[in-house]
């Protein structure tokens, strides 16, 4: 648990989970340093698949008509502008990479490496803290699926027709970009439950089962002009071919290199124990609300949830870790958070469904405020949760039909469709 002595805070990350987090740490008074590998902060959104107008942070406003889907470049620039206005730009180290992270002698020792752009070399530097905040995302690590002969057909590269791998919401928007310059588009699903409807595809795409194998390339690697010289067979039989690129989009898996020590990656989820945050990299063990590690709270994560209004959803995750670190809100004793966490991991299952807040981000929002707000002065509590103005925003944006809102996509809850 978390105690008085608490004054020094990592966060890991300066993507929208980072940035809001250090900015209400720092706002109750705590000293935060902010570790990005990157050299500038705004982590790895994209674009956006639920309207910016769910997105609003209550530490910055979108500039006047910012478009409801925007493109990496504003949604970048708002995490940037948010770091700036917050203070927080000044307090990360950029270029910097976190190697390990572990717990000696009841402190957080964290050990990061800097490139220097004059010298052209990394500093490597040693740091202690009294808790730790990881918000370094899911969307590095890559989940590559295991298909006899993909190997072989990465090396020939060489686009007409295209082969997208994966059915949720990445591909789902590679599709409809492709669809402009494409001549054809396969999209190949295993029929998961994360998988968007077949009717939000463009006209030019088709969607096909799963991919059994890769067949052997007949020739060497073609010429920028020429189809990769081989056949794809699915699952059922189906036979493709003239293809000219591949696209493998099927998602990211969690991964904390950082803290090895806490992985077990030759384990099944299913054979986890009080202590792995992760097993298989679909889902992170042993975090309460998906947020605090149930063992050592003062090892937090925000950002974990899918499916979600990420930025909003994310500031009430931060307000949340800042409120338990700066001691103004106590959690519930180590059995109790371990048993509400089993009960969920039986009402859930395992795998990506567990962190799913797919229309139930509303109430997520008001326990956890609720939480935050027990006990508080009325002149010192926070918001209760996501406001009424909000909530009939998105009831009316569930209707605007828009080729990327995910709220009007016929997307079906995934724990349902499992």
């Amino acid at each position: 648990m978390a105690d008085q002595s608490i004054h020094r805070v990592a966060v890991i990350g300066a993507g929208i989970s980072g940035v809001v987090t250090a900015a209400h740490l720092k706002s109750e008074g705590l000293d935060v340093t902010v570790f990005e590998r990157a050299p500038v902060s705004g982590g790895v959104c994209l674009k956006n698949n639920v309207p910016t107008d769910l997105l609003e942070l209550s530490l910055n406003t979108w500039k006047p008509n910012t478009e409801s889907f925007a493109n990496h470049r504003v949604l970048a620039e708002y995490i940037q502008d948010t770091a700036s206005k917050t203070g927080i730009a000044g307090q990360t180290l950029f270029n910097t990479k976190v190697e390990r992270v572990n717990k000696q002698d009841g402190k957080w020792r964290v050990e990061t490496r800097t490139w220097d752009h004059d010298t052209q070399e990394t500093a490597a530097q040693h740091w202690v803290f009294e808790a730790v905040v990881v918000a370094s995302g899911h969307y590095h690590a890559p989940k590559t699926p295991s298909i006899p002969g993909l190997a072989e057909w990465k090396t020939a590269w060489p686009s007409r027709t295209v082969l997208l791998i994966g059915g949720s919401a990445s591909s789902l928007d590679i599709a409809k970009e492709l669809s402009l310059v494409t001549k054809k588009v396969w999209q190949s699903t295993r029929g998961g439950a994360f998988d968007h409807p077949e009717s939000s595809l463009p006209e030019n795409a088709t969607r096909v089962g799963q991919v059994a194998q890769f067949g052997p390339l007949q020739t060497d690697p073609p010429s920028e002009s020429s189809a990769i010289p081989g056949t794809v067979t699915l699952a059922n039989g189906q036979v493709l071919e003239n293809i000219d690129r591949v696209i493998v989009a099927t998602g990211y898996q969690f991964s904390l290199p950082f803290l090895s020590e806490y992985h077990r990656d030759d384990q099944a989820p299913e054979q986890a124990d009080d202590l792995v945050l992760v097993t298989d990299g679909l889902q992170l063990h042993n975090l309460h609300k998906d947020i605090f590690y149930i063992p050592d709270p003062t090892l937090t994560f925000v950002g974990v949830p899918f499916y979600t209004a990420t930025f909003s959803l994310f500031e009430f995750q931060a307000i949340a870790v800042a409120a338990f670190l700066s001691d103004n809100a106590k959690l519930p004793a180590d059995s109790v958070m371990r048993a509400e966490y089993l009960h969920r991991v039986k009402e859930k299952g395992y795998g990506k469904k567990f962190h799913s807040l797919w229309g139930k981000d509303i109430e997520y929002a008001a326990e956890l405020m609720r939480w935050v707000n027990e006990g508080r002065a009325p002149s010192d509590k926070k918001p209760d949760g996501y406001s009424r103005e909000w909530i009939e925003t998105k009831e009316r944006l569930m209707k605007l039909t828009h080729p990327k809102n995910v709220l009007n996509s016929g997307f079906e809850n995934p724990e349902a469709a499992s």
